[in-house]
């Protein structure tokens, strides 16, 4: 069982007359020295939590226990430290039903315990982002779309790399070089650039020539298998675009 306290102020737009802003570049400093005090008094009192500025999770083993340390942690914070604790994020819950940092956490049945992935959110946040950076209207060249993409699955993997994410990163791989297969498609404009696009990456001339005269049913024909044949995953990846499960392979830290 899992009990979570996060603090800092209300959500609400104030002006600031003291102290430093929330979200400010020095906030995480002033959040460590203020709860510097209730990281020793968790300590003393034996409990096994972990905090990242005014982030804390606390780990107890049933719920009781967790909504009783809920209570005195809330009273410490509040009466010892005069900072208030923003009741709509902190609850007493299952580690399934955590966010903390953009992780979520299940249950290993092998491992017999709890790992740390992705909560769904941080991936819909991915998702949108990429289909920002594939999108086929954005009038930059594929190679600058490339790389950004990069950009984008580096960071992301380098900060999730610590959670299990084979599958996902093998789904995501697949929707992005899909999408990016369409933009290509829509670059080569005219049936007949795309006839000579598809015989010079080794389509036979007459499937070139009825697959680009289909019509432009652009995210229909990226299903095609002459189109993924001619831009393969490899051609995709000689192009410049980095594989999200072979990155995070390299990088994980635990798989």
């Amino acid at each position: 069982m899992l009990i979570t306290v996060t603090v800092g102020l209300d959500d609400e737009y104030e002006d600031t007359i003291v102290g430093t802003p929330q979200g400010g570049n020095i906030s995480p400093l002033l959040a460590n020295v203020m709860l510097n005090e209730l990281d020793k008094e968790l300590e003393a009192r034996g409990l096994d939590f972990t905090r990242y500025a005014d982030d804390l999770i606390i780990m107890v083993g049933i719920r009781q226990a967790a909504e009783r340390v809920m209570k005195s942690v809330t009273r410490f914070i509040e009466e010892k430290l005069g900072l208030k604790v923003n009741a709509e994020k902190s609850k007493v819950d299952k580690p399934k039903g955590i966010k903390y940092l953009g992780f979520g956490f299940y249950y290993d049945t092998f491992a017999k315990g709890y790992k740390a992935r992705p909560h769904p959110k941080a991936v819909a946040k991915f998702k949108a982002q990429m289909k920002k950076l594939t999108c086929r209207s954005w009038g930059v060249r594929n190679a600058y779309k490339v790389k950004k993409l990069n950009q984008l699955i580096q960071g992301w993997i380098n900060y999730f790399k610590i959670g299990s994410m084979k599958g996902l990163c093998g789904r995501l791989d697949g929707q992005i070089r899909y999408r990016l297969r369409m933009c290509i498609w829509k670059h080569w404009k005219t049936p007949k650039n795309k006839e000579k696009n598809l015989v010079k990456l080794g389509v036979p001339r007459w499937a070139a020539h009825k697959v680009a005269n289909t019509g432009n049913r652009i995210a229909h024909m990226c299903h095609n298998g002459w189109v993924q044949k001619a831009i393969s995953n490899k051609r995709l990846a000689e192009y410049g675009l980095i594989s999200m499960l072979d990155y995070y392979t390299a990088k994980c830290v635990t798989c």
